[in-house]
């Protein structure tokens, strides 16, 4: 019986380059590898399924992929996909939600986060009961911004529990004057 065992997804950390050690592309003695492979030109077919062959045998092919939208890299084959297979990719990075990435910051690493991905670490953190202190070092931002942060989160809250759950009552098509609601109005 063959077991397969999956390794949680490695998130690069910030300023982080110690992935492309492990990256199938670079090239050693014993494996020489011709970078010119990652940038074919788009008839270059032969150019472009070598380079989809080294990549599809990659450990670190999501994180090479990663680099490659979080960097803006528009050129070449990254990450197991072309330019034109990754423009698509770029266009939503801004709104991408990984929750392996928001639970490894919450776990403490230091992973490069979207916006989607930073609303989801605070309501994460304020769910587990985080202290703001330790909320303003996992975002790397001021207790100031992450006190902000857990009021706005305890007063959405707050609103949504106050939210009638009855429907309004039926008035027949008539309009309600102000003595329907009482001396208050």
């Amino acid at each position: 019986m063959t077991t397969m065992t999956i390794s949680p997804a490695r998130h690069r950390s910030l300023g982080d380059q110690t992935w492309q050690e492990q990256a199938v592309c670079q090239s050693t003695e014993y494996n020489p590898v011709d970078p010119d492979i990652f940038f074919p030109e788009p008839d270059e077919i032969a150019k472009i399924t070598a380079a989809m062959s080294l990549c599809s045998q990659c450990p670190v092919r999501r994180t090479c992929l990663d680099a490659a939208l979080e960097g803006g890299d528009t050129d070449g084959i990254r990450g197991g996909m072309t330019q034109e297979e990754r423009e698509p990719l770029h266009a939503k990075l801004a709104s991408r939600l990984d929750y392996s990435r928001v639970n490894a910051t919450i776990a403490g690493r230091d992973v490069h986060l979207t916006q989607a991905e930073r609303r989801a670490v605070i309501h994460a953190a304020f769910r587990q009961g985080l202290s703001e202190q330790r909320l303003a070092w996992l975002l790397t931002v001021s207790e100031e911004h992450a006190q902000k942060r857990y009021r706005e989160i305890r007063l959405a809250i707050r609103n949504r529990d106050l939210k009638p759950t009855a429907p309004p009552p039926k008035t027949d098509g008539e309009c309600l004057g102000q003595g329907d609601f009482g001396t208050a109005a």
